[in-house]
């Protein structure tokens, strides 16, 4: 009974935030308006070009297209509370906001491992099957595949926010960190959360596992196919269409498993707080660069667009 009273009283949380000293408060909260800017104009400037020019008409931009929507919500889910947060001495958000905070930010971010998985088919396809790629991936078929990577993710994301919520809560309810995040958001807990932990690892795991395991032998196949090209030429112009979603890959599954998977010795909650602004500000702003600044057809299309205007 006491502690069904106290799991009542907790209608808040309290986030601790990126710093306690005043002076960085400021900084941070130019930097990280800066970072959310630029993540927004560079998202959905590549979803607004790609729409509109006729160059980008193929399954890889629409994946990409898709990819840059999600990372502009990826990026909302978090970074406008962290710039409200900065400038607010009481950095507290309700249970309800947190809860729904949690489940937006693990769905997006499953729904982008999965999608950059069937990027990765994509790239497959056209490499190794070119002559039958556009019956392959018609428009049907990417759509399924974007459809099926979002129901994925908020299937994953809604277990996880479940299970964490239906849990009770003590004082003092203050997650360590700046949003809520979902490993710091278990440590509040007042029961035994180790089915949630246990249950965190093995669906987070299984995710990671699945997807990488799909890039990786996608790109066994392309790097066999590539490999039988005669020409150096053929090889790079054959290759140099997977570099930029290799870039991207690395980035963000190397983000994750550093995060999640790495040794965890009692020290490191600043070391978490650095993991977190990278993976969940930092890389969204980076892949419309990487996409752009890697592509030639994207740097056509972007000057194209210019001149036409």
């Amino acid at each position: 009974m006491a502690e069904e009273n106290q799991t009542e009283q907790v209608t808040e949380l309290t986030l601790a935030g990126l710093t306690d000293d005043p002076r960085l408060q400021v900084p941070l909260f130019v930097l990280f308006l800066l970072i959310y800017f630029v993540t927004l104009a560079g998202n959905l400037g590549m979803v607004v070009l790609i729409r509109s020019s006729s160059q980008l008409q193929s399954p890889m931009y629409f994946f990409l297209s898709n990819l840059s929507l999600l990372d502009a919500c990826y990026s909302s889910v978090v970074a406008p509370r962290t710039l409200m947060n900065l400038l607010m001495e009481k950095k507290t958000i309700s249970l309800a906001g947190c809860a729904t905070q949690l489940f937006f930010f693990i769905g997006f971010g499953t729904t982008e491992c999965f999608l950059l998985a069937a990027m990765a088919y994509d790239r497959y396809t056209a490499i190794c099957n070119p002559l039958l790629y556009p019956s392959i991936m018609s428009h049907r078929v990417c759509i399924l595949l974007v459809a099926g990577s979002y129901v994925l993710g908020l299937l994953h994301s809604l277990v996880h926010t479940d299970f964490t919520f239906s849990l009770p809560f003590c004082w003092p309810a203050e997650v360590n960190n700046f949003y809520c995040e979902l490993m710091p958001v278990l440590a509040l807990s007042c029961s035994d959360t180790h089915i949630n932990r246990r249950l965190v690892f093995g669906l987070a795991g299984l995710v990671e596992m699945v997807t990488i395991l799909a890039v990786l032998v996608s790109y066994a196949f392309i790097l066999s196919a590539v490999s039988k090209i005669s020409s150096a030429k053929g090889r790079y112009k054959a290759f140099s269409t997977c570099t930029s979603h290799l870039a991207g890959v690395t980035i963000f599954h190397g983000s994750i498993l550093a995060l999640n998977f790495r040794p965890r010795p009692s020290d490191i909650l600043s070391t978490d707080k650095t993991f977190s602004v990278f993976y969940s500000l930092v890389v969204p702003m980076l892949n419309p660069l990487i996409y752009s600044l890697r592509n030639r057809e994207v740097k056509n299309a972007l000057r194209e667009f210019f001149m036409w205007k």
